[in-house]
Formats: structure tokens, sequence, C-alpha cells
């Protein structure tokens, strides 16, 4: 049994953090000047992955594969606050275009 401390908990944030920045720094030096089109679809690609790699650490702490609990907890709120960003924008997206729509001409 794995004793969970503020250090490993800190370590696992930690971690995390910089694989996640990584990943996103990897997904922006795709070009030089990316369109509007691809930073979404980056974006979106990056939240299902996220959320792919915390329900793979979810099940796997399930069959007994993964030990570190607090690894498994951040994952899953990293997924939770990336989901709720994109609907934020989404919603945000979906109000610009309706602003837009009721402009008179």
């Amino acid at each position: 049994i794995m004793k969970i401390t503020a250090s490993n908990t800190q370590q696992v944030t930690q971690n995390l953090a910089k694989s996640t920045n990584q990943t996103f720094q990897e997904s922006m030096k795709v070009s030089d000047n990316p369109s509007f089109q691809e930073r979404l679809g980056d974006g979106l690609r990056n939240v299902a992955n996220v959320q792919k790699d915390a329900a793979e650490l979810a099940k796997n702490f399930e069959l007994g594969t993964e030990n570190d609990i607090a690894k498994v907890m951040v994952s899953q709120q990293v997924s939770s606050l990336a989901f709720q960003l994109t609907l934020n924008v989404r919603n945000k997206a979906l109000s610009a275009y309706k602003d837009i729509m009721n402009m008179p001409v």
C-alpha cells in the first residue's frame, strides 16, 4: 500500500502540469501562424486526449495496476477543468454569433 503524503501530491501535480504544458507547447509548434480553425481543432484534440488519459488512469486504478490515487484524482480534475473551459468557450462563441446575427444591417 502506497502512503499518500503532501509531498507525493505536489510531485504528481508538478509532473502532470509539466506533461500538459509540454503537450500544449508541442501542439503550438505545428506551424508558425496557425489559423483559428487549426488552433480550435488542436485545442479540442488536447481536451479529448486529457479526458482519454484520465479515463485510462481511472480504469487502471480500478484494475489495480495504478496505485497512486493522487495522480488519478489530479488527472480527473485536469480533465474536468479542460472540459469546463471548452464548454465556456463554446458558450461565448455561440453568444457572439447570436449577437452578430441580431445586429441591424
